[in-house]
């Protein structure tokens, strides 16, 4: 296939040995300019510095942007509405940071007139599919450059090669003193994989964590925990109102030292591959067990029900890079419509590892002690009533019966 005629490029840059390489060997293969944007997403990472290393490596703009504000509005808080998990147990971590990065490097490659955008993601991941269907969702003749499905830079030895050849700085951290194992970290979460976790037997070190403690060195004294929800979004916590960014860092915070939020998994890649990961959620396992909560009392019983049943879809689809979907914009209006009445308070009980929910209410709840009661419900309900209603449903039942006996 014929190499295409770039005159520049957008690439996602974090500053690190990989993307700094991208951007040198962008320039070189291409001879095309190369804008820089890098992210903030509540990674941890100082990430001004990406500033310094774009431009010594003769970066034609660099972007950077705090973006955890509109990460947790409209990508995170969307998603949790659903209920999202991915084959019972991944909360999509990663999965729902690719599209706000994506479409933020297509606004600067329409703002600076670049022909092409260019990401860091490897030909064996999931990451390459979700930025690249975000792309072409966005801007449908964008030309995308994957550097790992073009190059021959295979190993770490030969990028430190690379780099040292056209004098790309990279940083030396002393021994013992950088984490072995490949991490995505944002607001939602950090993950690792690589390593010693290739191996789905072995059980990962403890000094691999990094978000929380573990359940066995969490507080012997449980902690109380109270969520405020609106529209099916959390506006305070313990009363005191927050913006969604730092609703979730506080609770990550909070569950990260309860050691909450970690999974060891392998889950099944779009790619097709399997593959381990390990992955601290420690803020979106307290919001997600929260969200059923409130939801427990204020939602229809059936449309409770075809929310879980359309979840799975919705959860695949985001796994898969289709969030700028017509079908994942579909199931978003139902389940946001969904959500009018899901307001009210959920208290919680953190202990060693476990999320309990130990109390729900709300002005909209459909709860009503004198349907439920055991005690005298004056006249609230007929449990005659309750004999019609089981001879109705078992009608087909017994004319089954009644034919085969």
């Amino acid at each position: 296939m014929s190499k295409p005629t770039i005159r520049k490029a957008v690439l996602a840059y974090s500053g690190g040995l990989d993307t700094s390489i991208i951007l040198k060997w962008l320039q070189d293969r291409y001879q095309c300019e190369v804008v820089t944007f890098t992210a903030d997403l509540g990674q941890g990472e100082e990430v001004e510095e990406a500033r310094v290393k774009a431009i010594a490596c003769h970066a034609s703009a660099v972007y950077i942007e705090d973006l955890r504000e509109e990460f947790v509005r409209d990508f995170v808080f969307p998603m949790f509405r659903a209920n999202a998990i991915y084959e019972g147990e991944y909360l999509l971590g990663t999965s729902i940071a690719r599209p706000l990065i994506a479409k933020r490097m297509i606004e600067i490659a329409n703002a600076e007139g670049a022909d092409a955008v260019s990401h860091g993601a490897t030909g064996k991941g999931n990451d390459q599919v979700r930025f690249e269907l975000a792309f072409y969702a966005l801007k449908p003749n964008v030309t995308v450059i994957a550097p790992w499905r073009e190059w021959n830079l295979n190993s770490r030895q030969s990028m430190l090669e690379f780099a040292a050849k056209h004098s790309i700085p990279v940083e030396r951290k002393r021994e013992g003193s950088k984490s072995p194992y490949s991490m995505d970290a944002n607001l939602l979460h950090i993950s690792y994989e690589g390593y010693d976790l290739e191996d789905p037997w072995v059980e990962p070190s403890e000094s691999m964590w990094r978000w929380s403690v573990s359940p066995e060195k969490a507080p012997d004294r449980a902690e109380y925990l109270e969520l405020t929800y609106q529209g099916g979004d959390i506006r305070a916590i313990n009363g005191e109102p927050m913006t969604p960014a730092a609703v979730l860092a506080e609770l990550n915070r909070i569950g990260g030292r309860h050691g909450i939020g970690r999974i060891d998994i392998v889950e099944n890649r779009f790619v097709g591959m399997k593959s381990r990961g390990c992955y601290e959620t420690p803020g979106g396992t307290i919001m997600l067990k929260a969200h059923r909560a409130i939801e427990s009392i204020t939602l229809d019983r059936e449309a409770a029900h075809l929310k879980d049943e359309l979840m799975p879809r919705y959860a695949k689809l985001i796994y898969n890079g289709y969030w700028f979907s017509p079908d994942r914009e579909m199931l978003q209006c139902a389940i946001d419509a969904s959500q009018a009445a899901v307001n009210g308070e959920v208290r919680l009980k953190l202990y060693k590892g476990n999320v309990e929910v130990v109390g729900r209410r709300s002005d909209d709840s459909l709860f009503d002690e004198r349907l439920c009661t055991f005690e005298d419900d004056a006249g609230a309900y007929d449990q005659q009533d309750a004999g019609g209603f089981i001879k109705l449903n078992a009608l087909r039942l017994r004319m089954l019966a009644t034919r085969n006996s």
